[in-house]
């Protein structure tokens, strides 16, 4: 089983595998954006009938939500007219396909944590853009598996680019102001790979959420961060207008998500593995 197992991931292509996600990547032919513009049809045709890979993992997205809102046509050029050049060459060569997406294309208005069966209603560019690319993955291929995830971490001081990471350089301040009222579920990308990795080896499909168990706040993150790092860093809630950002950047509320699958474990658990691995010399041995 090992050996059909690695034998069945040496045949993967991954795009955008240079970012948070890809950096635990150890298998398949790994592109970036250098290797593979998902936005040349021409650029993507060429590579994928080269390597006719059997398995496509589509990481390569564009994820800061402050220029997608800024700048929809390209948060639709990339998310959108990407994903579809990379979806008609999956039909072309049979190939399954693996599409990351994300909690922003619900409303974020849900009280409870979102399941696979709520309807999304996505009410930023990012996530309409994102949406879109569910919606060309769901009526081109019948071999895809789509995996919803949020709030990732992941890929230590040189890759981690979003909220853990920020929080990580403001440890040494007397107090980490954060916004009131969001709440999600914290999504680990070592462990995202790692259930990537099982659900191709039991050829699964389907829309599936892969955040890791549980929903929090963003104050309870910073603490919990804090908890793990001894820092003597306070917690200062405020609301988005503290920090000037637009309605449509933060309006998302509820990012929180659960699974129909049991593949990850508690973000505690996760958060926790990440810091001290990942980050060690950002805690207070003291």
């Amino acid at each position: 089983m090992t050996k059909d197992k690695d034998k069945i991931l040496s045949q993967t292509l991954i795009t955008g595998a240079s970012g948070m996600i890809g950096s635990y990547i150890d298998f398949g032919l790994k592109t970036d954006r250098r290797s593979l513009d998902i936005t040349d049809l021409d650029e993507v045709l060429a590579v994928c009938r080269k390597y006719r890979p059997k398995i496509i993992i589509h990481l390569a997205a564009e994820t800061d939500v402050g220029r997608c809102e800024r700048e929809p046509q390209y948060a639709y050029f990339v998310n959108a007219i990407g994903t579809y050049n990379m979806v008609i060459v999956a039909k072309e060569i049979g190939a399954k396909f693996i599409y990351i997406s994300t909690s922003a294309v619900f409303s974020g208005t849900k009280n409870d944590p979102y399941t696979e069966k709520d309807a999304p209603d996505p009410q930023g560019y990012y996530g309409r853009s994102k949406f879109l690319g569910e919606a060309i993955v769901q009526n081109i291929l019948k071999n895809y598996i789509i995996a919803r995830i949020c709030w990732v971490f992941g890929g230590g001081p040189k890759k981690d680019q979003k909220f853990v990471a920020k929080i990580m350089t403001q440890l040494n301040q007397p107090e980490i102001k954060a916004i009131t009222g969001m709440y999600g579920s914290p999504t680990y990308g070592k462990d995202v790979v790692a259930a990537i990795k099982i659900m191709i080896t039991e050829d699964q499909k389907g829309i599936f959420h892969l955040s890791n168990k549980g929903v929090t706040s963003r104050i309870d993150l910073i603490k919990e961060i804090i908890t793990i790092t001894n820092s003597k860093s306070k917690v200062v809630p405020v609301d988005q207008a503290f920090f000037n950002q637009s309605q449509s950047v933060n309006k998302i509320s509820n990012e929180g998500m659960t699974s129909r699958i049991h593949l990850m474990g508690s973000w505690q658990k996760a958060l926790k593995e990440y810091i001290q691995n990942e980050w060690p010399d950002y805690i207070n041995k003291n």
